[in-house]
């Protein structure tokens, strides 16, 4: 099963992701920069879950690992955002595996190899 960092601009309180697949960077530090992140899931193997575009650029200009999936979908009250994560994240944890980068939005889950 695939294991994921999930990024400090996401709520903690997503009990979507709990469990020993789960990492959090504000459980680290959340004062990781960015390229601290990128390295720290590259060496773990660990698919990276964050609202942040940069990390989706690196992706795309990156040999895997680590993966990144972009959740793209603005701004959303935790209840929103936890029913939508709820309905697509069986659609992320099957392609994130085999896929650099996964754009999930309202209108899809874009996979890009």
């Amino acid at each position: 099963m695939a294991r994921f960092l999930i990024d400090a601009n996401l709520p903690r309180k997503l009990s979507l992701w709990e469990g020993a697949n789960f990492e959090w960077v504000v459980d680290h530090d959340a004062a990781w920069t960015d390229s601290t992140v990128w390295q720290y899931a590259r060496q773990q193997d660990l698919i990276i879950v964050s609202k942040d575009a940069d990390f989706s650029d690196r992706a795309m200009v990156s040999t895997p690992p680590p993966r990144v999936v972009q959740i793209k979908v603005g701004n959303l009250r935790l209840a929103e955002l936890r029913q939508f994560l709820i309905e697509v994240w069986p659609a992320i944890d099957e392609a994130a595996p085999s896929h650099r980068l996964l754009v999930v939005s309202h209108e899809a889950v874009m996979a890009i190899r």
